[in-house]
């Protein structure tokens, strides 16, 4: 693959849509790609949030460390990984890949010195973010509300909450 290629698959990403060309240059020059077999961890609930990743191919779901609740997931075109923006940049889900996923990924520390130094950049990827996040956010209320209640099987199919 050229970075012509890679720089085309950047600026062909839903969520990157409307951005400007200098914007998606800086973001080109702190990604990668990134493949996950089915069944993978992707990161873990507390460990060091260092990447987001803008899923190309397959399905990655996000779940609680302890009871292991399914707290949504995300497919083609979703962005993963919002935790990246703000200290202590510690994840707040597990992610995992429910089939093989591919991803491009970019470097949080990177990207954070460039959101610095471009407060414009800051401000678009904090706003494709914020959407993503009350989204996610709401669907994970509304899953944890009814495995409490007992009406959401968690990862394993047990049901909480049922006596």
């Amino acid at each position: 693959m050229n970075s012509g290629d890679f720089e085309s698959d950047i600026a062909a990403i839903r969520f990157l849509k409307g951005m400007t060309a200098r914007h998606l240059a800086i973001l080109e020059a702190c990604a990668g790609r990134s493949h996950f077999k089915e069944n993978q961890i992707i990161f873990r609930q507390g460990e060091t949030a260092n990447r987001f990743y803008l899923i190309e191919d397959g399905m990655v779901e996000l779940e609680t460390a302890n009871r292991g609740i399914v707290a949504g997931s995300i497919s083609f075109g979703g962005a993963l990984g919002w935790s990246w923006l703000f200290p202590p940049y510690e994840w707040q889900f597990t992610a995992r890949a429910l089939r093989d996923t591919s991803a491009i990924f970019f470097c949080a520390t990177v990207l954070r010195e460039q959101c610095e130094a471009d407060p414009t950049l800051g401000l678009e990827l904090f706003k494709r973010m914020a959407a993503k996040m009350v989204k996610r956010l709401q669907s994970a209320r509304m899953r944890l509300l009814d495995c409490a209640s007992g009406l959401w099987p968690n990862r394993s199919g047990a049901r909480h909450g049922v006596a």
